[in-house]
Order: C-alpha cells, then sequence, then structure tokens
C-alpha cells in the first residue's frame, strides 16, 4: 500500500520536476550576446550573425541575411554584386510580413553600402511588418535607416561590438 502511494506521488510530482528542469534550460539557452569578431574570420562571422539573428528574430518566420566577406577577399566585389543582385531582386518583389531582412560584414561601410543600394528602388510603403536589422558601426546607422524607412519597413540597428 505505502508503494502504490509513493508511486501515485512520484507521478504527480514527475511533471512539476520537469517543469523546473525546462525552466532551468530555458535560463541557459539565455546566454550572453556574442561580441563582434575583431578579425575578417568568415566562420566567426557568420556564429556573430547568427546570434544577432536569433535575439532580433520575434515574431518573424522567415529570414534573409545578407552578408560580406572582408573587403581583401579575391572576389569581394564578386559577393558584393552577387548580394546585390538577390537583395535588390528580394526587395522589389515584395517580402511576406513577419520577415526579418540583416546586414552584416567584417567591414560596416561595404555593408551600409549594400543595404542602402538594395533599397534604392523600394517601393514606399510595400515592406510593413517586415523587419531590418543593420548589423555595423554607429557612424553607418543613420544612412542605413534613411534609405529602409520609407519602404515601410521597421528599422533595427545593432552596433557590431
Amino acid at each position: 500500500m505505502n508503494m502504490i502511494r509513493l508511486l501515485m506521488t512520484a507521478c504527480l510530482l514527475l511533471p512539476l520536476t520537469l517543469g523546473a528542469c525546462k525552466k532551468e534550460e530555458e535560463k541557459v539557452a539565455e546566454a550572453a550576446p556574442m561580441t563582434a569578431p575583431t578579425t575578417n574570420d568568415e566562420n566567426a562571422w557568420n556564429a556573430y550573425l547568427t546570434d544577432v539573428v536569433r535575439r532580433n528574430i520575434e515574431g518573424a518566420t522567415n529570414t534573409y541575411v545578407y552578408v560580406l566577406p572582408a573587403p581583401d577577399n579575391a572576389d569581394f566585389q564578386g559577393y558584393y554584386d552577387r548580394q546585390l543582385e538577390k537583395a535588390q531582386g528580394d526587395i522589389e518583389r515584395g517580402i511576406l510580413e513577419n520577415t526579418l531582412i540583416a546586414f552584416g560584414s567584417p567591414n560596416s561601410e561595404k555593408t551600409a553600402n549594400l543595404a542602402v543600394a538594395a533599397f534604392e528602388r523600394a517601393e514606399a510603403g510595400k515592406l510593413k511588418g517586415v523587419k531590418v536589422v543593420f548589423v555595423g558601426s554607429a557612424a553607418d546607422n543613420a544612412r542605413v535607416m534613411a534609405a529602409v524607412e520609407p519602404s515601410g519597413a521597421t528599422y533595427r540597428f545593432v552596433e557590431a561590438k
């Protein structure tokens, strides 16, 4: 009889115990934000940008991330041209609500140039419900914001630090 009571008590307490474990897992999952790499290591930058996107994805069901290599990359201009063509095409075509668009790379100025050029032909108000995240230097923030805002997208700046 005592064994049955013990098993029943254990069964009743098990969901509470598992719930407490899950809460601790969630706390662990909310680690401190990564810091921006101080080198041009593409893998480190990809990890950093992934972290920034995850921290800003709230409400988004789709993501578009435009990343450039460091300007000293042998095919930098090729990367830039391909990313610009893709970004302009995506933006001109229209992007669904609840989508996050992110721009980032080791060189803030080049990334800002890409973002500004990508939004040059955006229709006013066409991107309502879309979130645009620019990861870069505060010195480039204002011009990217000015390029994005007419599209109706919500703009967010994340300083790469």
